[in-house]
């Protein structure tokens, strides 16, 4: 029997993982870097075991490392999560020649199927080697890890060499392996994937299928369970694939096969040799814990002979540190306050008050709703995180409330190109319009005022706010009855709470400030100074950092002085694992390169001056 188990992974999974070892009475040892130190699943393990550094490369990506922490704390068993060393083969027998219990698949399995190349050998398909014209769109894809890193499209093959460089560094970052191969882009099909878990004893469950076809950068946005509208004869294909993928290798534990379905055709993509992030759907639609089930499993128990039956349906939305609208660049900063309703499941790695840091993917939170239908699961997701309460960086949140109210998703008629087709509109601003005057009456009740009413008119007090890129400037007035303005009756007004009636209808806004940033209910705004600065800060055609991260590479031959084109590659920034390409906005001389390969920067940092022709 496990007594104490080691998470070889970090914020939201290691907290899902201890939350069952806690159900289940097993301790919890937590390992951290730096960076992580006072992390959320840091905090809440039973005990902890520091890794030196930040990077991944220097701490969650040494396997070494780990198996000593595990020794060092007593544990008898490691799980590792998913991302970072999870599908990693030597990492599993280095954990089992430790003598502790490997909570996975055999390390056989993970080296057939991990490496999504020889998976894809062993299910007879060929990666492409020789690429001509005639087989674009072609898919450049990391052969270790997923969750979209080291993946990139290629459209031309003039691109192909650059971006199979891309891939590999951002493969050998996030995985620790830069191996990369091709295969055919299957444009717009819908990804549909098979949940299994097996037994030591022969049994091989298939959970069912989930949808997982709303992606951004190739990762996952929304997945539900089941998938819908699929026919009784693929569903049933899909689950004898996956068993025979699974019975191939041997597998034990909770594994995924993945496909995309296009024509009614099910196209083998790879197994993921590990949970995956979407797993909750599965457990909320046939009412298991399958990390419960894992280290039953890892425990030597059988299952039964047959899964249990599902019911209803689940659908789970990815809420990200990230600005859809602009290159879904990852944002951080301290996350104030992380609330959702009750009856929605909320798996996240952090709480009010935490730092969202630079090093790590941008996942907040997993929202998961279950319901007898699909319309209703739907229905209630989207609900729950539009009256979410959610202050600090910027996140994906208004997205996935669009998302999951498109037509083509209630319909069931989504698919991969989701994104490409719906992006400008899912992400125009829609503010709401009184949201700067209910701030500034708040401001006004909260703050102390010297002296009473006068019996002498007041002159207008005027405040000033940006709001989804635009300023805004309201006025309001003081008066014998209380606060007054133009056009809009103030019903109550207090430092937190603001009560509108805006042509006959009462409104509330819930107000809530952090220094110059304000939250009225779902709207973010910065207080912006009475007399701002006129004078320029930068200078014309200043590169600016979008994010905070690291200068990974800076393109060929490029110098100041160097003739360039707009949508030129100028250099790469990496920041929560992802690489960014800061291009070139139009053409003309590069007259500045601020930057060096290795160099750390900040938002707003100034990268590069291109002079326009």
């Amino acid at each position: 029997m496990i007594s104490t188990l080691l998470v070889a992974n970090r914020g939201e999974i290691a907290c899902r993982v201890f939350r069952t070892c806690r159900e289940l009475g097993i301790r919890t040892v937590a390992v951290h870097s730096d960076a992580d130190e006072n992390a959320l699943h840091a905090r809440v393990a039973d005990t902890g075991v520091r890794l030196p550094g930040a990077a991944p490369a220097d701490t969650y990506l040494r396997g070494d490392l780990i198996v000593k922490a595990a020794v060092a704390a007593g544990a008898d068993a490691v799980h590792p999560g998913y991302g970072f060393l999870s599908e990693n083969a030597g990492f599993a027998r280095a954990v089992l020649d430790a003598g502790l219990v490997w909570i996975g698949p055999p390390p056989d399995a993970i080296e057939a199927m991990a490496s999504k190349t020889r998976a894809k050998r062993l299910m007879g398909l060929k990666p492409l080697t020789d690429v001509t014209e005639a087989d674009l769109p072609v898919l450049v894809k990391a052969a270790a890890g997923g969750g979209g890193r080291g993946m990139r499209v290629v459209r031309h093959l003039a691109d192909l060499d650059a971006e199979s460089a891309a891939a590999r560094a951002e493969a050998a970052s996030a995985f620790g392996d830069g191996e990369v191969f091709v295969e055919p882009y299957v444009e717009n099909g819908r990804h549909v994937e098979v949940q299994i878990l097996a037994d030591t004893h022969g049994t091989v469950w298939p959970l069912g299928t989930r949808d997982c076809s709303l992606q951004r950068r190739h990762q996952k946005v929304v997945e539900e369970a089941p998938a819908p509208g699929l026919s009784a004869e693929l569903r049933e294909e899909l689950s004898a694939l996956a068993v025979r993928a699974a019975r191939a290798v041997d597998y034990v534990g909770a594994g995924t096969v993945e496909f995309l379905v296009a024509d009614g055709r099910a196209h083998f993509l790879e197994m993921n040799t590990r949970l995956q992030v979407e797993h909750p759907v599965t457990e909320a639609v046939f009412g298991l814990d399958l990390v419960a089930e894992q280290i039953r499993v890892a425990e030597g128990h059988a299952l039964e002979s047959t899964p249990p039956r599902a019911r209803g349906y689940a659908v789970e939305a990815r809420l990200y540190a990230e600005d859809p609208s602009r290159d879904w660049s990852p944002q951080t900063g301290r996350l104030h306050r992380l609330a959702l309703n009750e009856g929605i499941r909320l798996d996240t790695g952090y709480t009010d008050g935490d730092d969202i840091g630079v090093h790590y993917d941008p996942l907040l939170a997993k929202a998961v709703a279950h319901a007898p239908t699909r319309t209703e699961a739907v229905r209630k997701l989207a609900s729950a995180l539009e009256r979410a309460v959610i202050h600090g960086p910027v996140t994906n949140r208004d997205l996935l409330v669009r998302s999951l109210r498109h037509p083509e998703f209630t319909a069931a008629r989504m698919d991969t190109g989701f994104y490409d087709r719906h992006l400008p509109d899912l992400t125009e601003p829609s503010p709401d319009p009184h949201a700067p005057l209910a701030a500034a009456l708040a401001d006004a009740q909260g703050r102390s005022r010297f002296g009473g009413w006068r019996n002498v008119p007041s002159q207008p007090q005027t405040k000033r706010y940006a709001m989804a890129g635009e300023e805004h400037e309201v006025h309001y007035r003081h008066t014998r009855t209380g606060l007054e303005a133009d056009g809009v009756r103030v019903v109550h007004a207090d430092a937190h709470l603001v009560v509108l009636d805006v042509d006959g209808v009462r409104r509330q806004f819930e107000v809530a400030r952090y220094g110059d940033q304000v939250y009225v209910n779902s709207t973010a705004l910065t207080i912006l100074p009475r007399f701002p600065d006129p004078t320029p800060q930068h200078a014309p055609g200043s590169l600016l950092a979008p994010m905070p991260g690291t200068v990974v590479r800076v393109a060929d031959g490029v110098t100041a002085g160097t003739p360039v084109k707009a949508g030129d590659p100028l250099l790469w920034l990496e920041a929560m694992k992802m690489q960014h390409k800061i291009a070139a906005p139009a053409t003309g001389t590069l007259t500045a390169l601020s930057v060096v390969p290795g160099q750390q920067v900040e938002p707003g940092m100034v990268l590069a001056v291109v002079s326009e022709t």
